[in-house]
Parts: C-alpha cells; sequence; structure tokens
C-alpha cells in the first residue's frame, strides 16, 4: 500500500486500523507514519499536538510490527495517537500550560500511557491544554491557542481541547484525556466526537498530577479516553480500566457489560435546564428532537422525575469540594474548608450517591446537556467570576456552567458525551449521557444509540 492511499485510511476507526494491521494489510510503521503525515498537514492551522515524539513513535511502531510477525494481538497493537499535555510520558514535558514548567520532564510515564502502550498503541505526541486543566478552552503561555476545526474562531474546549480538535480533524483515532468539571466531555461536545468520563476510581489517575507532585490521587479527578466512535471508546476503557500499581496485587476493575440490550429497552430520563445555569435554546431544541427520535425508537422517555436529586443543592456542595481541591497549595488562598467540613461534604456527596442509586432504579440512564451552549468564540484571558457567555441574547455567567458537568461530577458517575447533531451554522450539539456507578459500558451504548439517531 502507498503512503498517498494510507493518507486518510480509515481514521475514523481505530479498531478497524488494528484489524488492518493485524491482517497484516498495512504495517504499523506505515499507520505511524501517514498519522504523522497527517498532523504535520493539518495541525499548522489547528495547533492541537504541541508536544511531538516522531522519531520514537517509529520506533515503537517497528517494535509493533516485531509483535505482530511474532503472533501478538493486542487490542490497540500498532495504533497511532496522541496523549494530553498532562499525563507524564518519559523525556516529554508536562507543563500544563505553565511556563515554570517547561523543562520539567518525567522519567517515568503515567500509568494510563503504560496501559495504553502495553495495549499496542503508538504514542504520537502530546496535545494542548488549559493552564491548570482550569478552562474550558485550551489556550496557554506555553504553547498558544488550539482552534476548533469545525471553525477556527471558536475554542475546541478544554482542559482536553487538543485531544477533541486532534480527533475531529482526522490526525488520530483515539486520544487520552481527564476531567473534574467537563474536561473531556466538553471539548467532546464542541468537536463532535464522543468522549467518556468514566466512574470515579475505575482508572487510577498516577502520573497525571501537577507537575514535580508526588501524592494522593485527586478526589472528583478521572482519566478517560476520547474516540471518534463508541466501539474505540469501549475498547480503550477495557485497556486503562483497572487497579492502580499499589492495589493489583488484590483486586482487578471489570466494569460490567451494558444492561440494555438496545434503544428500545431503555428508560431515559431527559433535563434540559438547571437551577444553577442557563441553557442556550438550539441545544434545548435538539434534545427535544431528540427525544422525539427516541421515542419513535421504541424508548421509555420521561422528562421528569420525583426521584432526581436537588442538582441546585448538589451543585452547590459540588463547587465547594472543587474550589477546595483546586486551590490547594495555591499561594495567596486561605483555606476555603476546615477539616470538619470537607468531611461533612463527603457525607453530603454519600448521600447524593444513594439518591442517585434510587433513581436508576427507575431509569437506565440520564440525558442531559454537556454544557450549556456550542462551541463559543475565542474568551482571552477569561476568569470564571466576572467573564460571561451569551445564551438566547442575554450575558450569563461563565463559571456557572460547571453545573451541568457537576451533575456527574460530584456523584462519582460514568458519563459518555455523544454528538447529537449540529447548529444551522454546523456546530456541533452534544449531550451526555450520565449512569449508574461503574455502568460505564451501559452509558457507552446508550450514547452510541442516540447519536447514530441524529436529532430532527
Amino acid at each position: 500500500m502507498t503512503q498517498a492511499s494510507l493518507s486518510d485510511f480509515e481514521m475514523d476507526s481505530g479498531h478497524a486500523l488494528v484489524a488492518a494491521i493485524a491482517s497484516g494489510r498495512i504495517s504499523a510503521r506505515e499507520a505511524c507514519d501517514a498519522a504523522i503525515a497527517r498532523i504535520e498537514r493539518l495541525d499548522a492551522t489547528l495547533n492541537a499536538v504541541v508536544v511531538r515524539d516522531f522519531d520514537r513513535a517509529r520506533e515503537q511502531a517497528a517494535m509493533r510490527d516485531r509483535q505482530r510477525a511474532q503472533g501478538d494481538r493486542l487490542p490497540l497493537l500498532g495504533l497511532p495517537m496522541t496523549v494530553k499535555e498532562s499525563f507524564d510520558v518519559a523525556g516529554l514535558p508536562t507543563t500544563w500550560g505553565l511556563p515554570p514548567f517547561r523543562d520539567f520532564r518525567p522519567k517515568k510515564d503515567a500509568l494510563a500511557v503504560e496501559r495504553l502502550k502495553a495495549a499496542g498503541a503508538v504514542i504520537l505526541g502530546k496535545t494542548n491544554v488549559a493552564p491548570s486543566l482550569a478552562d474550558w478552552q485550551s489556550t496557554n503561555p506555553v504553547y498558544g491557542r488550539t482552534v476548533n476545526p469545525h471553525d477556527p474562531s471558536r475554542g475546541p474546549g478544554g482542559s482536553s481541547g487538543g485531544s477533541a480538535a486532534a480527533l475531529a480533524s482526522g490526525m488520530v483515532a483515539l486520544e487520552c484525556g481527564s476531567d473534574i468539571g467537563g474536561s473531556i466531555r466538553v471539548p467532546a461536545a464542541f468537536c463532535g466526537v464522543f468522549g467518556l468520563k468514566p466512574s470515579f476510581g475505575l482508572v487510577p489517575s498516577q502520573g497525571h498530577v501537577f507537575p514535580g507532585t508526588d501524592g494522593a490521587e485527586v478526589d472528583l479527578a478521572v482519566v478517560g479516553p476520547l474516540a471518534l466512535n463508541v466501539v474505540d471508546l469501549e475498547i480503550a476503557l477495557g485497556v486503562l480500566a483497572g487497579a492502580g500499581s499499589m492495589d493489583s496485587v488484590a483486586w482487578r476493575a471489570d466494569p460490567p457489560a451494558p444492561k440494555v440490550r438496545g434503544l428500545a429497552d431503555c428508560r431515559l430520563l431527559v433535563l434540559d435546564t438547571h437551577p444553577r445555569a442557563r441553557t442556550d435554546a438550539v441545544i434545548r431544541d435538539a434534545l427535544e428532537g431528540l427525544c422525539r427520535n427516541a421515542s419513535r425508537a421504541g424508548a421509555d422517555i420521561a422528562r421528569e422525575s420525583a426521584l432526581l436529586p436537588d442538582l441546585g443543592i448538589a451543585h452547590d456542595d459540588y463547587v465547594a469540594m472543587l474550589t477546595a481541591i483546586v486551590t490547594r497549595g495555591a499561594p495567596d488562598v486561605e483555606k476555603v474548608l476546615s477539616a470538619h467540613e470537607w468531611f461533612d461534604l463527603l457525607d453530603k456527596q454519600i448521600r447524593l450517591r444513594r439518591q442517585w442509586q434510587a433513581l436508576f432504579e427507575r431509569f437506565d440512564a440520564v440525558v442531559a446537556p454537556t454544557f450549556g451552549t456550542v462551541a463559543y468564540p475565542h474568551i482571552d484571558l477569561p476568569d470564571m467570576a466576572s467573564t460571561t457567555l451569551m445564551i438566547d441574547g442575554e450575558a450569563t455567567p461563565y463559571g456557572a456552567q460547571l453545573a451541568w458537568p457537576g451533575v456527574a461530577t460530584f456523584a462519582n458517575l460514568p458519563a459518555t458525551s455523544a454528538p447529537i447533531g449540529c447548529t444551522p451554522d454546523r456546530l456541533p450539539i452534544g449531550v451526555q449521557v450520565i449512569g449508574p456507578f461503574l455502568q460505564d459500558r451501559t452509558t457507552i451504548s446508550i450514547a452510541g444509540w442516540l447519536s447514530a439517531l441524529q436529532a430532527d
């Protein structure tokens, strides 16, 4: 096969590319070179793959070809992919978009990167992030601005924005990101791809820590995949899920199979309003169309339930916990919570989780906006407290949009972001499918079925 015919070979399907390599139709080295050529051709205008490791990637690909020749059949064997800049990759910079860490180069791969490599992936480099992973854009003083492949005047989301842009532009078929405030789900929605925020604790975050630190894993924060289809998302979850290194001697993770067999089996609660954040009419209309189509396909659709926890109270508690987490160790920041207040929040969190457990005895999943708007024009130096977003013609608080990602985050629930259509000017519209704790595969399956409907 020639390089020219490889240039766009099945990049909408990582599993198809892995199958082609396994069958010998193409080599891992050819697939690697084709992906590198795509990045070199496309990324000058996007600025998504900001750390490139092409020489070592070619060495990895050659090794994958040797493995294939020896009969190895790994789930990601030969697949070229990228990872979010915030993951440690031995020898590459991990800056989190912060200039003081330009020269920080860890000596060990993050555990997620180790698992991807052990499954046969070829790591091409790392993708752009928001500074400190703390924005829904991916612009920072180290690497500059990443733009949305659908409209360069708008952002790709954040903080895993480079990840989603690399996927949506066809440079790679699989990515690995992280999420504490929508950092996987929002970029996926803005760029029209799929992204999974796993159940808390299902995928260990070792090696995904603030540069130069090494301590306890962060409450609420998760590591998860982004992909162009749900098959690749599920394969990646199987690779990434599992006990951390200190726990692996005693237990392993085995997320159950989806508890529904098709959309006609699904009982869905669909939300389009939140007491703490506005939601644009274009997203509400898309959800209404999705409800109609899902109902025609046989799904049992409800628009309200007395079992739904109080989203406003839950959001306030989520913000309190998140604020304590993200300000820890920051200079000139007073302690925002006492130890007793922290434990009070943990009590509220577990009571909330019980409420969600009761709701999921009636419903298989909750479908909700991922964010209150589609991808918005670039904002220079946004401030969560003072910046505004235009929603239905009115200026609304930027930081309030934490509400939609927080629905799943504070309760430790899995949530899969899925594209369900586009605005009239072709900007992607995404929703999140939220499911019971550890029923990640259920959310992935339902997300795939709903995305296939494409709302009216």
